[in-house]
């Protein structure tokens, strides 16, 4: 007999969680990592930085821990990191956020999300609207959160959304249109018509808007414009990011989450009950950081794009296509003249055949719709300089 209650069963094979024979189903990522790990190839499958950020930053949470900040923090998180996100969001957006009643702390985006749709699905009817391809988690808390999963694709060589394929995907039914932007995996930024769509549409049918804003300060050809900026859409649009990918600081799980004090009380009533808090000596850490110069921000997107630079060089020098990236940590290039169409296979026998390892498009997809992104793999770009450039070196050498 499993351990497993049915329920619970039922979801997590929905949602891809289990394999068939019900064991928890290893993701393609650890197993790209560990390929990596057996092959000495270099991982650019995994998403994280591996360099430390600011030593500011770093400086601040060894602080906090020699001062005795080791046990909970108030539930919504430390009042000095809340008023720094308030702050942060005047700074750059002109957005006026009340720390006390319209933002959590979390343990990491990831959290927000999932306590944001476990909070605000009220029924098995109703939908989340995604655009696919979507960062892994989404589908598993939409379906942790019993609803409906919708996919508006993004294809290229723009991967910008079709409005009416977005404006036939919103219905009545669509209880939350979710975005992220900038896009985790093909690094697009949305354009303002299409921001602008989605709080039409939110408008219409009555949903709620959600935004992964977690690549805000990554961008590369003009700044960050939050969603919730655009007319009529703060009243009802929850914003999530994190300190994570900003200050490369993946492993401390410090993410957030603001918008009216109403959705923000009802998130928080779920969050609660899942790590309800984390983070204790990282929170100020990352208030230091939310705080620091205009210019750390500045230099840490031209930074990122210098090494999309690299790789997009080197993928192009081993006969890739390459879609150059707009925000965030990844490269997204075609794999097809290659041999790559299956492009699951393609990653797997990249380690010994280049040395290298990425993950297949095929992660971010849902099973029905693989064939359209046929080819596709992800690199990771927030890696060291002299990284990216061995890798260049040997993607160039390698024989497919």
């Amino acid at each position: 007999m499993s351990a497993i209650p049915g329920a619970w069963r039922r979801t997590a094979a929905g949602a891809g969680l289990l394999s068939p024979e019900g064991n928890v189903a290893p993701t393609i990522f650890a197993e790209m990592s560990a390929a990596a790990v057996r092959t000495g190839a270099i991982n650019l499958g995994q998403g994280f930085p591996d360099e430390d950020g600011p030593a500011e930053v770093l400086e601040a949470a060894r602080t906090a821990i020699s001062h005795g900040m080791n046990q909970y923090p108030p539930g919504r998180g430390f009042p000095d990191l809340l008023a720094a996100i308030s702050e942060h969001q005047h700074r750059f957006y002109g957005l006026v956020v009340d720390p006390v009643t319209e933002v959590i702390v979390t343990a990491g985006a990831t959290e927000a999300l999932t306590a944001t749709l476990l909070a605000l699905i009220d029924s098995p009817d109703d939908e989340v609207v995604v655009f696919e391809p979507y960062y892994d988690s989404y589908a598993a808390a939409v379906a942790l959160a019993g609803a409906r999963l919708r996919t508006v694709p993004l294809r290229r060589p723009d991967f910008q959304p079709d409005l009416e394929a977005l404006a036939a995907s919103v219905t009545d039914r669509t209880r939350i249109i979710l975005v992220n932007d900038p896009h985790n995996p093909t690094g697009v930024v949305f354009t303002s018509e299409v921001k602008a769509e989605i709080v039409r549409l939110a408008h219409q049918h009555d949903a709620i808007i959600v935004t992964d804003e977690v690549y805000e300060h990554l961008t590369f050809a003009a700044p960050h414009v939050p969603l919730t900026t655009l007319p009529g859409a703060a009243e009802r649009t929850l914003t999530i990011s994190s300190g994570g990918k900003t200050f490369s600081a993946t492993g401390w799980k410090i993410g957030w989450i603001h918008g009216p004090a109403d959705l923000i009380t009802a998130v928080l009533t779920v969050k609660q009950y899942l790590t309800y808090v984390n983070g204790s000596a990282f929170q100020p850490a990352i208030a230091v950081g939310l705080r620091m110069p205009d210019a750390f921000f500045t230099d840490a997107a031209a930074t990122l794009a210098h090494k999309h630079e690299i790789l997009g060089a080197g993928l192009r020098s081993a006969g890739f296509d390459v879609a150059m990236p707009q925000g965030g940590y990844f490269t997204v290039a075609d794999a097809t003249a290659l041999g790559g169409s299956d492009t699951a296979a393609f990653c797997r026998a990249m380690p010994e055949k280049a040395g290298v390892v990425a993950i297949p498009m095929s992660a971010f997809v849902s099973p029905d719709h693989q064939g359209e992104y046929s080819g596709l793999v992800r690199f990771a770009a927030c890696k060291k300089i002299d990284v990216l450039e061995e890798a260049a070196r040997r993607l160039a050498a390698a024989s497919f």
